[in-house]
């Protein structure tokens, strides 16, 4: 994983890694404490900043990531370009640049924030919870990906129509939907109504 002054700081001095901590919000998005990452997401789930990235190519195709199998939550489904958890004290749109660089191995251009959604997902499969302030990005994948392959299994681009075909018959993350949908005035505002988002 590159290391960036965000990562940093979350590593010790031998190298390895320390537990993650995630920033614990209100329901207005003020910070309220912290909570190390696998206890937030342990039901019920406590409510924590967290982010999604949407990434699109030239002719409006949205850059879709398959989670790397081994990875403790959602693991090898579909879901959107990048999303996490911002350190405690980062900015969302900071961590939001730099996990889609740790990630995928690529720097967003024309990265713009697309608001907040507030959702509670329990994911069936791991008992795992959702319970995120999420803030949302939109941009441009204009760069040759490298994605990391402990972080991501596949990626793809796909049109809207693509999409819709391939969420019928996939596995997709519990929160994919709701972001997406809340995204979406952002979306169709950078890639034109032809686009068809």
């Amino acid at each position: 994983m590159p290391t960036t002054p965000a990562t940093a700081a979350n590593t010790s001095s031998n190298g390895t890694a320390e537990a993650i901590m995630l920033e614990l919000v209100d329901e207005n998005g003020t910070t309220i404490g912290t909570a190390e990452k696998l206890a937030a997401h342990q039901a019920p789930g406590q409510l924590h900043r967290a982010f999604s990235v949407f990434l699109f190519d030239e002719q409006g195709r949205l850059l879709l990531q398959r989670r790397a199998l081994g990875k403790y939550h959602s693991p090898g489904v579909w879901s959107n370009t990048c999303c996490g958890h911002p350190y405690p004290g980062e900015a969302p749109f900071a961590a939001a640049a730099r996990r889609t660089y740790e990630e995928l191995g690529i720097s967003p251009s024309l990265l713009a924030e697309a608001g907040t959604v507030r959702y509670n997902h329990p994911d069936p499969a791991s008992g795992l919870v959702e319970q995120e302030f999420n803030h949302l990005f939109v941009g441009m994948a204009q760069e040759r990906l490298a994605p990391d392959p402990e972080e991501v299994g596949e990626t793809d681009f796909v049109t809207s129509a693509e999409l819709a075909e391939r969420h019928a018959r996939a596995p997709f993350s519990a929160w994919f939907m709701t972001v997406l949908d809340a995204a979406r005035p952002a979306i169709r505002e950078l890639t034109g109504p032809a686009a068809g988002w």
